[in-house]
């Protein structure tokens, strides 16, 4: 297993310095109140992760992998376990340059407002990284990106849709219910997105002709 995940990390080895570069350049720029990191890493980890399938299609990986004993679910599990670390990096190292710059700007660290975004941050990533895996497992790399354009653009109309025209107070009621409880309610459900994600990607990489 930690072979795996190993295999991948090493894969983005050079793409991990490219994201050096860029969080200097962004941190200049967030200095200059032009931008807001929190959103912005955690999702180019995903993005990067995403292009370690299109190396392993090119280097003929799978055929390697379910060769190995468990080859198939450790190259699955591997995968997810590659991703959610470079998450939870990029994202420690996002709070740690926000607070900083916060201080640095203000002299004041606007904990509530930073971690809001940071964990909003984390909980889309996630989101992402569900949606999109199944789908690079089950039509491939490419196919797979046009599909998660698709899926955002059918999630936005579907919520404009919805705000328009859904009575939300009752869904506001459940969540001043939840309040309390959020923190709890909000890593619950990233696992439990994961859980059934990773299933699934399992599910059909052991269906896959290879």
């Amino acid at each position: 297993m930690l072979g795996f995940i190993k295999k991948d990390l090493l894969m983005i080895k050079s793409n991990i310095k490219i994201l050096a570069i860029l969080l200097l350049i962004y941190v200049v720029m967030a200095f200059q109140g032009q931008m807001d990191l929190s959103f912005l890493l955690p999702f180019m980890s995903v993005m990067i992760m995403m292009s370690t399938f299109s190396y392993d299609s090119y280097n003929k990986w799978d055929a390697y992998a379910i060769s190995l004993p468990d080859g198939r679910k450790s190259s699955v599990k591997a995968k997810y376990l590659a991703t959610i670390i470079l998450i939870i990096a990029t994202t420690i190292i996002i709070t740690i340059l926000s607070f900083t710059i916060s201080y640095a700007k203000t002299n004041i660290i606007d904990f509530e407002n930073i971690t809001g975004t940071i964990f909003g941050s984390l909980f889309a990533t996630i989101l992402l990284q569900s949606l999109i895996y199944p789908a690079m497992y089950k039509f491939g790399p490419e196919k797979a990106r046009i599909g998660l354009m698709t899926i955002i653009f059918c999630v936005a109309i579907i919520g404009g849709f919805i705000t328009q025209y859904v009575d939300l107070s009752s869904i506001i009621n459940i969540l001043n219910f939840i309040e309390e409880y959020w923190i709890i309610v909000f890593f619950m459900t990233m696992i439990l997105m994961l859980y059934i994600s990773y299933k699934i990607s399992e599910r059909i990489y052991f269906k896959k002709e290879i």
